[in-house]
């Protein structure tokens, strides 16, 4: 075939490209429109595609890392039959949450987020004055919790590696300096801005699934022995201690839970992507869906591929999932899971950081965070670094609690996951009681006739996951065992109290509208 271009073709393109262009800046234009109706004049430039908006929502979720890093919650509490199971049930129900999140979403594209709508719809409503403020704190907190989390998991894939590889065991004082090393990369890359996030969000989501897919059939093709469909499907394992076999499946329910969250994640880059209205909500729920596709194709090969359950319950590896590896492919192709895994890893905690600077930001912008003019401030390449740089303080403040008790550590970061739940349901509270009211204009993305009852239960669904998160997961209970949750998560709600009684109750009266007055001179420090 003649590769040549004709003259005609030539011209054709030329024509078709400032056409492109054209219908690009039309539909940033509807979008900064829709912003200057909500009050906000837009500051950051509309460069995220659909699929750097969805990559965003799929690196947050991090459905490989949240898999790997929480399976043996799972399989320790109904094995396979629960995980299995618990799954699905979690699945279907989180795309609940995610269809409700969405439909606020595509009515408010802002990067507040879940702050915001709570905010635009508690006007009309009897409701305390601090509830829109309270849900901005929880939330941020959860997400830097969450960045801190996933740059500890990276740390732990790195000693697993070390311990795989050169049979060399870490302290907690060397995996706690590579999770500060990590911290502080995740924040240069944050503080290259929209482009470096959308672009390393884009190529997440087809590591996500170039990695599922060698992971699924390098452990289909190298495991030794494979398990019957009737262990997949029907296996029940205990480890708990506990003898009531329905509630040991729920606790794995736990497991799926927390892979899931952070569909809404898509939200805090609103004001960064092009027709925001329709691509955010989107991004919320297919985020959902891939993940429940790739998460249950990547567990079926996991649970296939399982060599012994007590190997993996008895394992001396920093990171359990690569004992299932070790037992199933052995040493080479372990360290090739591995750093899969990681990589994976290290992009979602990248995301949480993404968010919780966006957060700051609108949150400043409403005169509902101190130094207003510093977490608004945004450096050449459109990164609000100063909210950056606070989340990379703070985790590596709480790396460092990692070092003196690995127990407290962990109770600090699943206050994340229950902190995340609770501020999904402050805005869906409010839909489900204040149907009519409440969501006043309604986006692209509308459940029309079905927006109640999926609200409903969506709202049922989190209040019960909520109680579920601060129960004993171990029987008998001890100190060492106990689920510190509660007190971490109550430790987080006394916070968030005394800043608003000391600080928030004098500063915040709401939404600030940035489109009639820059308010650049006014200091809260």
């Amino acid at each position: 075939m003649d590769s040549k271009i004709a003259p005609a073709d030539i011209e054709s393109v030329d024509r078709a490209t400032p056409v492109l262009e054209q219908g690009e800046d039309a539909a940033a234009a509807q979008s900064d429109q829709r912003l200057r109706e909500l009050g906000y004049k837009s500051e950051f430039k509309r460069e995220m595609s659909l699929f750097g908006v969805l990559g965003i929502s799929f690196c947050a979720i991090g459905i490989l890392t949240g898999m790997s890093s929480a399976f043996q919650t799972g399989l320790f509490s109904g094995g396979p039959l629960g995980l299995f199971w618990g799954w699905n049930i979690c699945s279907l129900f989180m795309l609940l949450i995610a269809l409700s999140l969405a439909e606020i979403c595509s009515a408010y594209p802002t990067m507040g987020g879940l702050y915001f709508w709570v905010c635009k719809m508690k006007p009309e409503i009897p409701m305390l004055g601090c509830e829109s403020l309270t849900t901005g704190w929880i939330y941020s907190v959860a997400m830097v919790f969450t960045g801190t989390s996933g740059n500890l998991s990276v740390a732990l894939y790195i000693a697993s590696l070390a311990e795989v590889g050169q049979g060399r065991t870490l302290t907690r004082v060397e995996i706690a300096a590579i999770a500060w090393g990590v911290n502080i990369l995740s924040g240069v890359i944050n503080t290259i801005g929209t482009k470096a996030i959308g672009h390393m969000s884009a190529f997440n989501l087809w590591w996500t699934l170039g990695g599922t897919f060698v992971l699924v059939i390098t452990l289909l093709v190298k495991a030794p022995e494979k398990n019957s469909a009737a262990f997949v499907f029907t296996d029940y394992e205990n480890f708990t201690g506990w003898s009531n076999r329905g509630f040991v499946v729920l606790l794995g329910f736990l497991q799926a839970v927390y892979t899931l969250e952070g569909c809404e994640t898509a939200a805090q880059v609103a004001e960064e992507a092009q027709r925001a209205e329709v691509l955010a909500p989107l991004a919320v729920v297919g985020s959902i869906v891939g993940s429940w596709i790739i998460g249950l194709a990547y567990m079926l090969a996991l649970l296939f591929a399982v060599q012994s359950i007590a190997s993996v319950q008895g394992t001396s590896f920093a990171i359990p999932i690569a004992q299932l590896y070790y037992d199933a492919v052995g040493k080479r192709l372990t360290l090739m899971c591995l750093t899969v895994v990681a990589l994976a890893q290290f992009m979602a905690a990248v995301t949480a950081f993404t968010a919780s600077s966006r957060l700051f930001y609108a949150l400043a912008r409403d005169n509902a965070f101190p130094m207003k003019r510093r977490y608004m401030a945004l450096n050449r390449f459109q990164a609000p670094y100063f909210g950056v740089w606070t989340s990379v303080l703070v985790g590596c403040i709480i790396s460092c609690a990692y070092i003196g008790s690995a127990i407290a550590f962990n109770a600090i970061l699943s206050s994340a996951a229950i902190a995340v739940m609770l501020s999904y349901l402050q805005p869906i509270i409010i839909r489900v009681f204040w149907p009519l009211t409440s969501l006043s204009e309604r986006g692209p993305f509308s459940l029309g006739r079905w927006s109640w009852p999926i609200n409903l239960a969506s709202f049922l669904f989190t209040v019960f996951i909520c109680v579920l998160f601060i129960l004993p997961t171990a029987h008998p209970t001890t100190a060492l065992n106990m689920n510190y949750a509660i007190v971490a998560i109550g430790a987080v709600v006394l916070l968030v109290a005394a800043c608003w009684v000391l600080w928030g109750r004098f500063h915040f009266v709401g939404p600030v509208k940035t489109v009639e007055e820059e308010r650049a001179g006014e200091k809260y420090e």
